[in-house]
């Protein structure tokens, strides 16, 4: 278990807005009324139209460890809504990752090696904490347990 210290999130705000996010005191409902509203923190900061790529973005930048592990994303299709929630106090667990490429030839099996074990002090993306709301919504595998 791991308690989230915080991290900033304008920096996030900012690299959204330099993707293409519309800041809400701009954006015009009826010019794009599909469009998937973005939350930080549980603040409405703003819209995006092509949140599937906003949001492989800032997956990307976070399993690379550019956005910092403590960052939770969840997407939820559904209502159309992006949260990121950068705040200290979230409660995170441990999420062991399974490769899901099919092209490789570990795939169905964990990331997680020997060789990563030394890793893991380190966030090296075999394993992740994530909060309750992530979780819920969370791309979460259980079928193969």
């Amino acid at each position: 278990c791991y308690i989230t210290v915080g991290t900033p999130s304008e920096p996030i705000i900012d690299f959204m807005i330099q993707r293409n996010m519309e800041v809400l005191e701009e954006y015009e409902p009826l010019s794009s009324p599909n469009a998937t509203k973005i939350f930080v923190n549980g603040v409405w900061v703003g819209v995006h139209r092509d949140p599937a790529h906003l949001v492989g973005t800032v997956q990307t930048l976070r399993r690379k460890g550019l956005i910092s592990h403590e960052v939770s994303l969840v997407r939820d299709i559904r209502d159309r809504e992006f949260k990121i929630f950068t705040d200290a106090g979230r409660v995170c667990r441990p999420l062991f990752v399974i490769d899901n490429d099919p092209k490789s030839s570990n795939c169905g099996n964990l990331v997680l090696t020997k060789d990563h074990v030394a890793k893991l002090e380190e966030d090296s993306d075999v394993a992740k904490n994530l909060d309750a709301e992530e979780r819920e919504l969370g791309n979460v595998g259980w079928a193969s347990l």
